[in-house]
């Protein structure tokens, strides 16, 4: 087994580095047009967001699924800005990245050939220093707006904790925007809004499992009506809160259960009603043996010997959202489906519990 050192651990951060900043001639053409302030994308990873999840309220138990957005065409966003650095912080962490100075004779040497990985991390760093160091050291920022302490916050990219590895979550990497405190962010894309919070909140819904009860239970009869419901006390309306606590935002989104779907799982079967799309049902008891179920399935062919009928029930979700600052709105319908392998068997006689 290879062993792994430093200077191995070294090498791979200096060409993870060297990949993202380009060759020395782009980067050195980007620290030139950076300094002069034409900032676009400086190759700043996002970070990890401080948004809260809070409430979870309607959550019964930890069997909890996500969503499917009804719209194909939606998802929550994948990376936003919000407000998260100190002017101090960001000193720290810009001067943070330059390279130590080494011992003579220290380090492990080159790892293969001519390449000295140390002194490859040791450029790589000294040139992002210098990129941001040029940058927030202009007349823009006055030495990071040290002098603003405590006045606003330096707003930065961030990933959606859901979407971390895909990579539309590195696509918030400019440099981090200064915002006075109670202002409004301008010319950030994807700034953090109560909007932008409940999209993401959508994500973090406690969604029971879909489940569903059936009568008669087990094996079923051709041409003898199935009763199919969802436990209301299951199925509520459940909410959680997405929040940040400076500035003071957040907005709680609510998921509520409207229909129920059937899907026989064969062509030889009639649904109730006839859409196969209903509220969430209802239990059936001996005194309604007599009456259509308001939501069911009537099988009209046994199944092959040994075969099964899918019975596919998606439960649709009904979404809203409010924010802290009144603003509110729906976001699309999600959809969690469940399936129940049904036997249907041919029987003379038809009795009911």
């Amino acid at each position: 087994m290879r062993r792994v050192t430093s200077a191995t651990v070294a090498l791979s951060l200096a060409i993870g580095v060297l990949i993202s900043m380009g060759s020395p001639a782009q980067a050195e053409k980007r620290r030139r047009s950076q300094s002069a302030g034409s900032v676009k994308n400086t190759d700043i990873i996002a970070e990890v967001s401080r948004v809260k999840i809070s409430g979870r309220h309607g959550a019964t138990n930890n069997d909890t699924v996500k969503l499917t957005s009804q719209n194909s065409n939606w998802e929550p966003p994948a990376c936003w800005y919000e407000p998260k650095t100190t002017p101090k912080q960001l000193k720290e962490k810009i001067e943070g990245l330059k390279p130590k100075e080494r011992k003579k004779g220290g380090g492990e040497g080159p790892l293969t050939g001519n390449i000295d990985p140390l002194k490859i991390a040791d450029a790589v760093r000294g040139q992002i220093t210098n990129i941001y160091e040029d940058y927030y050291q202009t007349d823009k920022y006055k030495n990071y707006n040290i002098d603003k302490q405590g006045e606003g916050m330096f707003w930065e990219g961030v990933k959606n904790p859901n979407r971390k590895d895909d990579p539309a979550a590195d696509e918030c990497s400019q440099h981090a925007h200064w915002v006075d405190k109670g202002q409004t962010p301008e010319n950030i894309p994807l700034a953090v809004t109560p909007e932008v919070l409940a999209q993401y909140a959508y994500e973090e819904l406690p969604i029971p499992r879909t489940a569903i009860s059936l009568n008669p239970k087990g094996k079923q009869t051709v041409n003898l009506d199935t009763w199919v419901w969802a436990d209301k006390k299951r199925f509520k309306k459940v909410s959680v809160t997405a929040s940040l606590e400076n500035p003071a935002i957040s907005a709680t989104t609510t998921a509520k259960p409207v229909s129920l779907t059937l899907e026989p799982g064969t062509e030889d079967a009639k649904t109730y009603p006839g859409s196969g799309t209903c509220k969430l049902g209802e239990p059936y008891s001996a005194g309604k043996k007599d009456q259509t179920p308001p939501c069911g399935v009537r099988y009209l062919r046994a199944t092959s010997k040994n075969g099964t009928y899918p019975l596919k029930a998606t439960l649709t979700w009904e979404i809203s959202w409010k924010g802290s600052d009144g603003s509110g709105a729906t976001l699309p319908a999600g959809t969690f489906s469940t399936t129940e392998d049904l036997t249907v068997k041919e029987i003379q006689s038809i009795v009911r519990d």
